[in-house]
Order: structure tokens, then C-alpha cells, then sequence
């Protein structure tokens, strides 16, 4: 029936308990890089680029995963990353936690089905339970200091130590992005960039209310307030005709002739547009030796963008279009910033268009450090705290973080599976003992001993503190965590829930892997 040379594998051991061990692999590599005690990855793909890191989004997307049910852990990390910004080692170690506890209930007799239903009947049951668990609302996402008590957690699972540094300028630069017209604020992620700088220390680190260029102005023009702006998405040169055509010459006046006219219809078009009242050009190409010279003389400050997207996100912060043609310009396709000006910063020229009033739309964190491995870090802490705030904006709850969240649900859980008939009860318990696998790792993490610190939580919840958790520095029972202000936001949080669930159903529910020949010839 099927083509020749095609596989099979069916029934408990050969399918079923296959993708779980194989998830289980993958579960072991990520869950050591929880929480801010979390370890580095050393990754180095298949360019031989080198990743060191702890989240858990980058390194599954170095990662090359082959087995099938692996990659639909990596996918539903990734879905994760998109929605929620955060929370994708929860999402890849709550699963394999469901699918490794699943995995003694198949063994003891109980029918995958049976472990489905009661999976999907505990996850409907924890989604509702979520919004009484809500232990803060953000207020006003324009109010820094609000909005960095939220980012800090998020930037201390990657940076720890330097959480309150990063969060500030996080915060900053997204309030600038906020526009302020709506209602209800939403935040575009590409409107906050993080800008790398090789040198220096990360409290050398600051925020732009505009945009960072990591290159100098091109002419001696260095400084320029009240910037009009002109964006040229083309090159600044003599003009190519679209005909090919040729022109002969018969002596040496003519030749002078011809070149003096290019000059001159140049010189035109550049005077149209100093006179047109611009006083910085950008440029989306090259910019010739015979232009630069009439820049020069028409005192213009000059910067070269190589980068399309970069050249958009500089029309956004200064509100210019992008012109394809050399020449005048009109006060609609006019850009506008305060200051535009060159900058050194540690021992690179960097062109910084700065908008000190309100009106800019993009914010920029320049990072510095010591080594690119930990910039690259750095930057992908800065990105994680964006999408927090992006979340935020969206839905401004927060749940209690630090374990204390899980240890009340799986409290609540193991009651609802006490009080459910049949089989799927078992399944029930199992998802609460699976939540248990964020203050366990947490404490594995430190150090502690992890059945003693579970215990200690347990008891802790069953007084009545719903909202004590995992205290990493004293390796104890934090009694309450939002005294140290530790918060997840409540919309990542039950997106992962959700993905997590999800993805070790869909695993539970394969029973047989048929896979074809691979295509061509044997492998070399």
C-alpha cells in the first residue's frame, strides 16, 4: 500500500513512549536555564556562530531537532516567544513535566485517552482559576515606575543582578513608544531597538528618546538643532538615464562640456534642496565623491543607512517619507528632530537623532559591555522586556511569580482530581504534580534541597498565603513575594499554560510514526 522503504512504528512502546523520551531529552537541556540561577548554554550552530545564553528561544532555535515530536516542543516554545514575549522554558518544561508524569500512568495500566481527558479537564479548570490568583494590575503603563516593577523579573532571569538597571531604561524607552492618543495603549516591539556598543560596562548603558545610527556623519557637518530631515531612499549621485544610448565626442572641449553639465544639473539638485529648507539628508545608497562636495558646500550634515529597515524605522521617529528621487522636497515629506548630531561613544562615532520634546515615537537602549557574547545577551534581555511590556499593554494583570502561582493551582488541582470520579482523577493529579516543576527547579537551581522547599510552600499555602513562593538569595520559603515585587504577567502566563497543555496532549494522542524513504540517494 505504502511506498517501499517506508517505516513503522505503532502501539505503547515503540510510539507513544518514544516521543516522550525524546522530549524528555530535550526537557533536560532546557529546564537548568530556569529562573535567575539558571545556567548558560553554549551553542554553536551549524555556521559555527556561538550562542551563550539561558533563553530558551534561542537555543531551541539553534538547535537542529529531528525527532517529530521534539520539534512540536520547539514549535509551541516559539508560538510562545510570538504571543508572550516570556515564559518559553515554562512552556517546554511544563510540558515534558506532563508527559514524564503521563508516562508512569501508561505504564501502571491507565489508557492514554483517559490521561487526554483528564489533562484537558485540569488545564480547562486551571485557566479559570488564573483570574482569582491576579495580585497586581499596572495602573497606567505610561507611569515608568510601574511599568519597570513589571519588566524587572523578566530582565533578572537572563541579567540577574542588573534587572533594576535594565528595566529602567526598558521602561523608558517603551514609554516613549507608547503613543498617547488612544484609550487603551499598545506598543509596536520594533519601535524599541536596543543598539550594541562594543567597550565599556553595562552601567555605561543609556537610553535615546529617538534613534542611534552606529556611524558617523559623512561630512564635516557634525551638529545640527532643529533638524529638517529629507529620507533619500536612493543613491546621491549623477543621475544613470533608463535608455542605453551613446554619446560620441570629437574633441577635448566637448568632453569638459559634458562633464560640466552633469555638475551642474547635481549642483541643482542639491541646492533645490538646501533651498528647500533641509538641512540633513539621509541616504538609502551610495553617496558619490562629486556630490559629497557640493554637500560640503551647501552645509549639510550627511548619513548613509545601508539598511532598508532601518531607514523605515528613521522615518518613523521623525515622521519623514522616503523620496526616490534626488531634489527638492516638500514640507509633508519633511522629517523634523531637535538635535542631530555626532557622538563617540567609547571609541566609536555614532550619529544620534534625538528627540527632546514629545513626538518621537521610537525609543533606543544603547547597550555597552565587554564582550559581544554578553551584548548579544544583553540585547536579547532588552527584547524580553519589550514583549513584557507589549503583553502589558494588552492585559495589565500579574500574577505572583517565584513558584507561588503553580504551588496554588497544584494545591487546588489535586483537590478537584480527589473529588472527580473514574480514571481521568489520576490524570488530574498528575497535571498538579507537573505545575510543581517551577519552584522544584527553582530550588535545584540554588542549590536547595527541592522536597524540603516544596513541603515548606505546601504548608505555607495551606495557612491561607497564597502568595508565598521560592526566595532564591536565602534559599528559603519567600513569604510573600510581592513585597520584593516579583510578577508575572498574567496574559504570557496563560498562553503557556495553555501551549504547554496542548503540545503533550497532542504527543499523548499519537499512537503509530509512519515515516517514508528519504528522498535520494544513500548518505555520503
Amino acid at each position: 500500500m505504502l511506498k517501499e522503504g517506508y517505516s513503522s512504528m505503532s502501539g505503547l512502546d515503540m510510539a507513544i513512549l518514544k516521543n516522550i523520551e525524546a522530549c524528555k531529552e530535550l526537557g533536560k537541556i532546557t529546564t537548568s536555564s530556569m529562573g535567575p540561577n539558571g545556567m548558560n548554554k553554549m551553542v554553536i550552530n551549524h555556521l559555527e556562530k556561538m550562542f551563550v545564553t539561558s533563553k530558551v528561544s534561542t537555543i531551541t532555535e539553534q538547535l537542529e531537532v529531528m525527532h517529530p515530536a521534539a520539534k512540536m516542543l520547539v514549535m509551541a516554545a516559539k508560538m510562545q516567544e510570538q504571543e508572550g514575549g516570556d515564559f518559553t522554558n515554562f512552556t517546554i518544561a511544563f510540558a515534558t513535566e506532563l508527559l514524564k508524569l503521563a508516562e508512569s500512568l501508561l505504564r501502571m495500566g491507565v489508557h492514554a485517552s483517559d490521561i487526554v481527558i483528564g489533562y484537558k479537564h485540569a488545564m480547562e479548570h486551571a485557566l479559570k482559576i488564573l483570574p482569582e490568583l491576579v495580585c497586581y494590575t499596572v495602573e497606567d503603563v505610561r507611569d515608568q515606575g510601574q511599568l519597570a516593577k513589571i519588566i524587572a523579573p523578566v530582565v533578572a532571569t537572563k541579567q540577574f543582578g542588573y534587572e533594576d538597571l535594565l528595566s529602567g531604561l526598558i521602561a523608558e524607552a517603551c514609554i516613549v513608544a507608547i503613543p498617547n492618543a488612544p484609550a487603551k495603549p499598545s506598543l509596536n516591539t520594533d519601535s524599541v531597538r536596543a543598539v550594541k556598543m562594543l567597550g565599556g560596562n553595562i552601567h555605561q548603558s543609556q537610553c535615546v528618546r529617538g534613534m542611534c545610527l552606529n556611524r558617523g556623519p559623512m561630512g564635516a557637518v557634525t551638529k545640527v538643532v532643529d533638524a529638517k530631515i529629507a529620507v533619500f531612499g536612493t543613491s546621491m549621485e549623477a543621475m544613470q538615464t533608463e535608455t542605453k544610448s551613446t554619446v560620441l565626442i570629437s574633441n577635448a572641449d566637448e568632453l569638459l562640456d559634458y562633464n560640466k553639465s552633469e555638475e551642474r544639473l547635481l549642483e541643482e539638485q542639491i541646492r533645490g534642496i538646501k533651498e528647500s529648507g533641509v538641512n540633513v539628508c539621509v541616504s538609502g545608497g551610495a553617496i558619490s565623491e562629486m556630490a559629497m562636495h557640493f554637500i560640503e558646500k551647501y552645509e549639510l550634515l550627511v548619513c548613509k543607512v545601508t539598511s532598508k529597515w532601518m531607514l523605515r524605522r528613521l522615518c518613523r521617529a521623525t515622521g519623514a517619507t522616503a523620496v526616490l528621487r534626488l531634489g527638492p522636497v516638500s514640507p509633508d515629506e519633511m522629517g523634523h528632530c531637535d538635535t542631530v548630531e555626532l557622538v563617540e561613544i567609547g571609541n566609536r562615532k555614532c550619529t544620534l537623532f534625538r528627540q527632546d520634546t514629545e513626538g518621537s515615537r521610537i525609543g533606543t537602549v544603547v547597550l555597552r559591555s565587554s564582550t559581544i557574547n554578553l551584548l548579544d545577551d544583553l540585547e536579547r534581555a532588552v527584547l524580553d522586556g519589550v514583549n513584557c511590556a507589549k503583553t502589558i499593554c494588552a492585559d495589565p494583570r500579574c500574577l505572583a511569580g517565584a513558584g507561588a502561582t503553580e504551588i496554588e493551582l497544584a494545591g487546588r488541582l489535586t483537590k478537584l482530581g480527589d473529588e472527580t470520579p473514574g480514571l481521568e482523577q489520576y490524570a488530574i493529579k498528575k497535571f498538579a504534580e507537573a505545575l510543581e516543576v517551577v519552584p522544584r527547579t527553582l530550588a535545584e537551581n540554588c542549590g536547595r534541597d527541592s522536597t524540603e522547599l516544596i513541603s515548606s510552600l505546601y504548608a505555607t499555602h495551606q495557612k491561607g498565603n497564597q502568595y508565598a513562593g521560592v526566595d532564591i538569595e536565602n534559599q528559603s520559603v519567600l513569604p510573600d513575594v510581592r513585597e520584593k515585587c516579583i510578577f508575572d504577567s498574567y496574559a504570557a502566563k496563560a498562553s503557556a499554560l495553555r501551549l504547554a497543555s496542548d503540545v503533550a496532549i497532542t504527543i499523548l494522542r499519537v499512537d503509530q510514526i509512519i515515516m517514508s524513504k528519504q528522498a535520494g540517494g544513500p548518505k555520503k
